[in-house]
């Protein structure tokens, strides 16, 4: 994440709310581009309920780096949407695949799975994430486009997941990327799709990340940016602040929110102690004072937006893990506080 989510994760290869579309599936295919993924349903499945207005997002580890291991149903429930940690490159561009490390316990994909069932039983969200620092997927012309598509949703199809969260950290093609979100959308119209951009790559509605999630803002879920890792950066008033203040997440979150998001489609992401990223941790209160300056306007810093946006979704960390190893306390302070928000 900016260099990487954290100083652990180095070491491994590593508005909208959900849309429930009214028409026939016929109309979601319809909308979508050129792409036509072979796995498209003509009803798609039914995982969980919607994702809530105010979320908390939380990246569930597939490996264990010395944080709290945990197996699904041992996620807090504070999480709304949990994302699972990685989905990995195949030889085929653009394709990806899943397979669970023996290191989080898991006696049988099945098991995972009955897991997967019981969190969205309880209202909950899982999607599977592609990327990480080390990520290899590359997206970049109609064949990888397809081959992601068609894998995304094969995953989608056999785990039960939700949709797939876009943490690519080495590049990214507008274009292509949005094609094939497009095409897993016209497969399942209830499909969530989150984002975990670096700083840098929501710094103007020109880099390719944002283009991307404005180029899927009928069905882009959240976009939880990587507020760590990534040093100073300008906020929207052309001011720099620096990671680590309520200043850095109210004037960046303020480029989103003004560069064409919607409230709902922007998060608050941060790691979940000092050990799980090497900059930018802040406490529970100043990610809750961040929250309360760009929804309220109070609670504000130097930096105050010239309006609210009370409908921003919420906060994300990386990760459930290293909250765990924290008392999870995120999930305690923050969790809370997001779904407290009017």
């Amino acid at each position: 994440m900016v260099s990487a989510r954290s100083v652990a994760v180095r070491a491994r290869s590593g508005n909208v709310t959900r849309r429930l579309l009214t028409g026939l599936a016929a109309a979601a295919l319809a909308s979508a581009t050129a792409l036509t993924p072979s796995t498209a349903h003509a009803t798609p499945p039914a995982h969980s309920a919607a994702v809530p207005a105010h979320a908390l997002t939380g990246y569930w580890q597939n490996f264990n780096n010395g944080a709290t291991v945990q197996k699904l149903k041992d996620v807090d429930d504070a999480y709304d949407i949990i994302a699972v940690a990685f989905a990995d490159a195949t030889g085929q561009p653009g394709a990806v695949t899943f397979s669970l490390d023996p290191a989080v316990g898991y006696a049988s994909a099945d098991d995972f799975k009955a897991d997967i069932k019981a969190k969205q039983a309880a209202g909950k969200s899982v999607v599977v994430s592609v990327g990480g620092e080390k990520g290899t997927v590359s997206v970049n012309d109609e064949a990888s486009a397809k081959n992601f598509a068609d894998s995304i949703n094969k995953l989608m199809d056999e785990y039960g997941f939700n949709g797939v969260d876009i943490d690519l950290e080495n590049g990214l093609n507008s274009t292509y990327m949005a094609q094939a979100l497009k095409a897993v959308h016209a497969a399942h119209s209830d499909v969530v799709v989150t984002m975990a951009p670096q700083t840098v790559d929501m710094q103007s509605p020109q880099n390719e990340y944002f283009k991307t999630a404005l180029a899927i803002k009928d069905f882009l879920t959240v976009v939880n940016m990587q507020y760590y890792n990534s040093g100073s950066m300008n906020g929207c008033d052309g001011k720099v602040y620096a990671q680590g203040s309520v200043d850095f997440l109210t004037g960046l979150a303020c480029i989103q929110l003004e560069g064409g998001l919607d409230p709902s489609q922007v998060g608050i992401g941060v790691p979940a102690s000092s050990r799980a990223a090497g900059g930018g941790y802040v406490a529970p209160s100043v990610v809750n004072a961040a929250l309360d300056c760009l929804t309220q306007g109070s609670n504000c810093g130097s930096f105050k937006p010239s309006k609210t946006y009370p409908g921003l979704r919420g906060a994300m960390t990386w990760s459930t893990n290293w909250d765990a190893s924290n008392g999870n306390e995120f999930a305690g302070q923050v969790g809370s506080h997001v779904h407290a928000l009017p």
